[in-house]
């Protein structure tokens, strides 16, 4: 069990910490940037830090999901009741997650007190009918994957998107009913729907005669093109959900849209995200309308969406009495804001990283993600913000004078005349040093995965421990992410390998020339399809003395062929038609440009990686190697696309240090 922190925690006091991490009296000493003593340890890090996710409510309870390094990366449904600490709501042995599309989400379902969760090990489905029972299996067998889960209104029935790799070829998607035992009778599996390559988000209505949910097509992703869908539901004599009849198709059928997150409102109005208008926002649909239409509903200025990489994501919360809570992305920047039914919208004290969602004592929970302070959930209102802390990821708290806050940086674009970019700047904060006089820091420029994503401004430690050390970062949003409006994510397409690196270059001048940084000592990092970026940015450019990619692309040909379903199709709109555009797969490929790589090069991957085989980051090592290229990699046993165990994400970041010191001579 672990314990929940008390109501606003004080911070840590200077005294508290060992005397070489106090601040001096006379203030910050310079020294030499690198070398900075840090309170972000490996050990904080790595073994002490959760990663919290999937915030839940069920009435007065708040559930949450937290993986823990120290144990693996083990995923634990903590649940959290007025008056009492917070528990595991699972047996020990729990490890709550799941494999569908390869990232996940949605991975459990609370209501009435019952509890649907996916086991990551086996992929089945299990049930807690009540606080304190043994879980029982309801669904799963070699070969099926569940995510999305949801219970319908009635709470006889758990939905989920089940995921079927029991055939050759690619998994086939369906919408299915896990009919909960009732009775004598066992739990049973029911297909409800299937065809479509993909689907999410189904979303039953409350009075449970009609469910919507969205679907899409190779090759598009669900930020190019979906399907919004709706159908009557059929029950059984016990209520459960048997079969869905009068499949209609809502929106997306004759244009072009991507079509997010339904949800119906409790007086039974559905509402969906849409950028019909050129960016996400949200509209009501009218189902009932020949033929259904969306209107806009009154929104604050700025995109209110995300891409679906993972399910269960939540970019907006209807409010009882009317309007919404919602994420609005402004100037790079997440916004949490009450949107009333009528009138202007009006800001949150939250910091939220997915919409808050209510209690049944008008409260809200969320996982609050400041710049200032560690991730943590929280108990509030929209109005006074957090009142009540739940679990921080750690129990450290720096001192502001070691938090580096982000500044926003707009830069000029490359081919787009009178057009900026949009980055995140941070430059070195700490406590007890300082850059020496004279002298500029160096700079990381940091470039996200994806490439369909986005920096943002939340506190996180893959800046934190650069910044505390005494290097500046620069975290990219680089044409193709996310927050800005279609057109700018559309930059991206046809054009990966082109775009996302002309705007990396571009923000690096930049920066130097605004004379924050030092020239000689530029390095770049990027993880997934951020370290493709980096390498392609290597051979392009001689402005940075080194780079590192963590378990980055570097055969684009390789990726089509090898990757799994979701992405399958996902480079035919970033590159080109697979293969008939394979000459610019190779011309594109890091695996081509390596012999122009003179930089020294970290390649750090996980030998499990099913999204990015450890073959490519094999190939690129060998290439540096006969190229004359400095190049090391490391391989780390038991990961996959992303690291999540102690051991490996602090060897990581120790090495990717050791890396820089011998590149700039700290």
């Amino acid at each position: 069990m672990i314990e929940a922190l008390s109501v606003s925690p004080e911070r840590l006091a200077m005294s508290d910490l060992p005397s070489s991490l106090t601040a001096p009296a006379e203030g910050p000493a310079p020294m030499p940037c690198g070398t900075w003593p840090s309170r972000v340890t490996a050990a904080l890090v790595a073994g002490k830090t959760l990663s919290l996710s999937e915030v839940n409510t069920d009435g007065n309870a708040v559930f949450w999901l937290e993986r823990r390094p120290a144990e693996k990366g083990r995923s634990v449904l903590m649940r959290w009741t007025q008056g009492q600490r917070a528990t595991e709501a699972l047996p020990a042995q729990c490890d709550v997650a799941t494999r569908v599309h390869e990232y996940g989400g949605g991975a459990y379902a609370v209501r009435g007190g019952c509890i649907a969760f996916s086991d990551k090990k086996t992929g089945s489905v299990w049930l807690v009918p009540q606080e304190g029972a043994q879980p029982v299996q309801i669904a799963g067998e070699d070969g099926l994957r569940y995510a999305d889960l949801r219970f319908d209104p009635t709470a006889t029935t758990v939905l989920a998107v089940r995921e079927d790799h029991r055939a050759e070829g690619e998994a086939k998607a369906a919408l299915v009913a896990l009919k909960m035992p009732v009775g004598a009778a066992r739990a049973q599996e029911g297909v409800l729907y299937n065809g479509p390559d993909f689907l999410s988000s189904p979303a039953v209505s409350p009075d449970g005669t009609r469910m919507a949910w969205v679907e899409w097509q190779h090759p598009d992703m669900p930020w190019d093109a979906t399907r919004l869908c709706l159908a009557d539901v059929e029950r059984d004599a016990e209520g459960r959900i048997t079969a869905l009849r009068n499949r209609q198709v809502l929106t997306g059928a004759t244009q072009r849209e991507s079509v997010l997150e339904p949800r119906w409102t409790e007086n039974g109005t559905l509402l969906a995200i849409s950028d019909r208008s050129g960016c996400w926002t949200l509209w009501r649909v009218q189902a009932d309308h020949t033929p259904p239409s969306l209107v806009p509903c009154t929104m604050p200025e700025g995109e209110i969406g995300q891409p679906a990489w993972v399910f269960g994501q939540r970019s907006y919360q209807p409010l009882p009495e009317g309007g919404c809570v919602v994420l609005a992305v402004r100037d790079g920047r997440t916004n949490c804001l009450i949107q009333p039914a009528q009138g202007q919208a009006l800001p949150c004290a939250a910091h939220p990283d997915q919409c808050p969602v209510p209690l049944a004592d008008g409260r809200f929970a969320w996982l609050e993600v400041p710049e200032d302070a560690l991730p943590a959930v929280v108990v509030g209102s929209m109005t006074h913000g957090a009142e009540q802390v739940l679990q921080r990821a750690a129990t450290l708290d720096l001192a502001p004078a070691d938090i580096a806050r982000a500044e926003t940086v707009r830069f000029p674009v490359p081919g787009l005349e009178g057009a900026s970019g949009h980055a995140l700047f941070y430059p070195p904060a700490n406590s007890r040093a300082c850059v020496p006089e004279g002298t500029l820091p160096p700079m990381i420029v940091q470039v996200h995965g994806g490439p369909t994503a986005r920096a943002n401004e939340g506190f996180s430690f893959k800046v934190q421990w650069w910044t505390s050390r005494g290097f500046a970062v620069l975290d990219v949003n680089y044409g193709g992410s996310t927050g800005f409006g279609r057109a700018w994510r559309e930059r991206l397409n046809g054009a990966w390998g082109v775009v996302d690196v002309a705007d990396c270059l571009a923000a690096c001048r930049h920066m130097v020339a605004t004379g924050r940084v030092d020239p000689k000592r530029l390095a770049i990092r990027g993880s997934s399809a951020g370290g493709m970026t980096v390498l392609v940015a290597l051979a392009e450019s001689d402005l940075f003395a080194a780079g590192v990619s963590l378990y980055g692309v570097t055969d684009l040909r390789a990726l089509a062929q090898e990757t799994h379903k979701f992405e399958a199709r996902y480079l035919d709109g970033l590159i080109g038609p697979w293969p008939e555009a394979e000459a610019v797969y190779l011309a594109r490929s890091p695996l081509s440009v390596a012999h122009k790589i003179k930089a020294a090069v970290l390649l750090l991957q996980g030998a499990d990686d099913k999204v990015v085989p450890p073959g490519q980051a094999h190939a690129m090592a060998r290439a540096l190697e006969e190229a004359g290229s400095p190049c090391t990699l490391h391989e780390f046993p038991g990961e996959g696309h992303g690291f999540r165990q102690e051991v490996t994400i602090r060897k990581a970041l120790e090495e990717e240090l050791a890396f820089y010191g011998r590149v700039f001579g700290f």
